[in-house]
């Protein structure tokens, strides 16, 4: 089994909204805001290669929408989708099975394009399952009003109508003793982790529980997670084991830093190191 490091872009949110209850004084030390309090943050995807499988966890946002509304987020960098997956030697012909996280626009976007006459959508990878939790698809189809406007239709409608699509729930035995899903409840219904174990190795994609090197903090939560004290709970005994078993936690939206591992200190849970994923398998 190989990772693969896929940039799909760089965007930026709003820094208060990205943490929260939590002072400016104390988070932009660590990632610091231009002059629009804006942050920067990466859109990464995980690809696991297997002798007979190419499974991609998450999209990025990709590029349906209009130049007005790609504006919000400020989309910049070299980082594409596609561009990133044939520089490290993949057609998008060749995933065989799609895993977003969770159906927030930045993480599923990319799984579906513009057909080339521009009057309709397709999946952007003809040959692949794409997967789900169930409650977590239908929490998505049927929105609630905080977030309504991250579950986009143009993202869902066409993957649903493909028959391409399956849950991991129903089929949990999909991917063998080698990836399991852990299951989050804080940032939106049914957020699935995906543990890969990779020899003696153990890495974990943390979505959106743990969005980037600076949210390692049990209570550095963003404002965009609709059970925040369930987050905590989450990240409490997530990092715990994360700590006891030596996890390599592969960060989705860390601008700089691709991989981190943590510790526990007097303080509460820290990054111990960081860096690319290749430094760390």
């Amino acid at each position: 089994m190989k990772l693969h490091i896929i940039d799909a872009g760089h965007f930026k949110l709003d820094g208060g909204a990205m943490f929260s209850v939590v002072p400016k004084v104390l988070w932009e030390k660590l990632i610091p805001a231009d002059s629009n309090n804006h942050i920067p943050l990466a859109m990464r995807c995980l690809l696991i290669e297997t002798e007979d499988r190419r499974i991609l966890i998450d999209c990025g946002m990709g590029d349906k929408q209009d130049t007005r509304w790609q504006g919000f987020y400020y989309r910049h960098g070299e980082g594409d989708l596609i561009g990133s997956l044939d520089k490290a030697g993949f057609g998008a012909e060749t995933i065989t099975d799609v895993i977003p996280s969770h159906l927030h626009f930045d993480h599923c976007g990319g799984a579906v394009q513009w057909n080339q006459r521009r009057d309709g959508y397709e999946l952007t990878f003809p040959n692949a399952t794409y997967w789900a939790h169930r409650e977590h698809w239908e929490w998505a189809m049927r929105p609630n009003p905080r977030e309504k406007a991250t579950f986009l239709t143009e993202n869902l409608q066409p993957i649903q109508q493909s028959g391409h699509l399956q849950f991991l729930d129903e089929k949990k035995q999909a991917f063998g003793p080698f990836i399991e899903f852990l299951v989050m409840d804080g940032h939106t219904e049914k957020m699935l982790l995906p543990k890969i174990q990779l020899g003696q190795q153990t890495v974990v994609f943390t979505a959106d529980l743990i969005p980037t090197v600076a949210h390692v903090p049990v209570n550095y939560l963003m404002s965009y997670d609709v059970r925040p004290l369930q987050t905590m709970l989450e990240k409490e005994a997530f990092l715990r084991q994360a700590v006891q078993e030596n996890w390599i936690l592969v960060s989705d939206h860390d601008a700089t830093h691709e991989a981190l591992t943590v510790q526990e200190t007097e303080k509460g849970f820290r990054v111990k190191e960081s860096g690319k994923l290749s430094e760390f398998i």
